[in-house]
């Protein structure tokens, strides 16, 4: 049984929480909603360091809590990766890894300690004390240390929400590697639209308390009931596979089912799969596919629905050929002109792509 399943019933003063979702123990499953929609409380009642009032929590067939039984927190295998990274302040690096890695009996350890500092980079941090790290080389050093507890299940609690934009792009590759590296299912809480497109394989949307939709992340990214589409960074994910390099102009191009898109010039085998990631204020819509642009990604798709943003502008959510979705977000003028209707064929004009895996 590969899954987790999470079923919890929680009163916290006037909060309720009402949980139940369940999700493929591999990849990413992100926890996604604004904050105090509950998303870290349920990490907490997996994690066992909140005893949920009524509760049904099994990881790859364990079971770990229901009506008659309680796991306690150290016996369930789970790595945690808080908010701030809470190292001990009194020991160096290594033996801040080296603290947890030791726990576990030799014949049980998964992840080698050299595997797990060379993937998160903290090699030349070893020998300093944590009080002289930056807020990103904290981060990687608590992901490192929950690594070498040989996790069945890694915890991650907003990791990067307490880092500025250039730490968090400097920590994301990590993060990205971790699953094709280890193999060990995450549960990853986020409030960021971005992040959890490029981190996230099924996204559980949360709300005051309650699950109002689960799916695979592309889909849910780009449904216009949900709060990620709702952003100001509101962002589509598109999968295909490279397709063709282009050396003269340094390009790589990824193809999908009735088009290809262009990324600055990747090395990477010709039929490795891809994901990019399309931001909806760098998609513009035409009812031509027009030559004479400097835009050179340019996908034929129609009109699935609109939603307006404000008085001035609006999203619409696309259809390309292969029934992937795309996001573009125009002004409600430039609809009129179009006279944009749902299952109107149009082109989407792609400014920008960005390669996430």
């Amino acid at each position: 049984m590969s899954d987790i399943e999470v079923s919890l019933s929680h009163r916290q003063g006037d909060f309720q929480l009402e949980v139940i979702f369940n999700t493929p123990a591999s990849g990413v499953t992100a926890l996604f909603g604004h904050s105090g929609s509950g998303k870290t409380s349920v990490l907490r009642a997996i994690a066992g360091l909140v005893r949920a009032d009524h509760a049904r929590i099994r990881v790859n067939g364990e079971l770990w809590q229901d009506r008659d039984h309680f796991l306690p927190t150290h016996r369930r295998p789970v790595g945690y990766v808080f908010q701030e990274a809470s190292l001990f302040p009194h020991l160096s690096v290594r033996r801040n890894l080296e603290y947890g890695w030791r726990q576990i009996p030799a014949s049980e350890r998964k992840i080698p300690f050299h595997s797990a500092v060379e993937l998160l980079g903290v090699g030349p941090l070893l020998k300093r004390a944590t009080r002289r790290l930056s807020g990103g080389e904290r981060q990687r050093v608590a992901i490192a240390r929950a690594l070498l507890t040989s996790p069945r299940l890694l915890l991650m609690d907003e990791p990067l929400s307490a880092l500025d934009h250039t730490a968090k792009q400097a920590i994301l590759p990590y993060l990205e590697s971790l699953h094709d590296e280890f193999g060990i299912p995450s549960l990853y809480v986020s409030h960021d639209p971005r992040e959890v497109a490029r981190l996230a394989d099924q996204v559980v949307v949360l709300d005051q308390g309650k699950v109002v939709a689960y799916g695979g992340a592309a889909s849910m990214m780009t449904r216009l009931d949900l709060a990620p589409a709702r952003f100001n960074d509101a962002t589509s994910i598109l999968e295909g596979s490279i397709s063709a390099h282009d050396p003269t102009y340094h390009l790589t191009w990824i193809g999908m089912l009735g088009g290809r898109v262009a990324v600055p010039r990747e090395y990477l085998p010709v039929g490795k799969r891809a994901r990019v990631e399309i931001q909806a204020r760098d998609v513009s819509l035409s009812l031509k596919a027009h030559s004479d642009t400097s835009i050179i990604n340019i996908l034929p798709c129609r009109v699935v629905d609109t939603r307006e943003i404000n008085a001035s502008q609006l999203l619409v959510r696309l259809e390309l050929e292969d029934g992937q979705t795309l996001l573009s977000r125009i002004t409600r003028r430039s609809a009129m002109a179009l006279a944009l209707s749902e299952g109107c064929r149009l082109y989407a004009q792609v400014k920008s792509v960005a390669l996430i895996a």
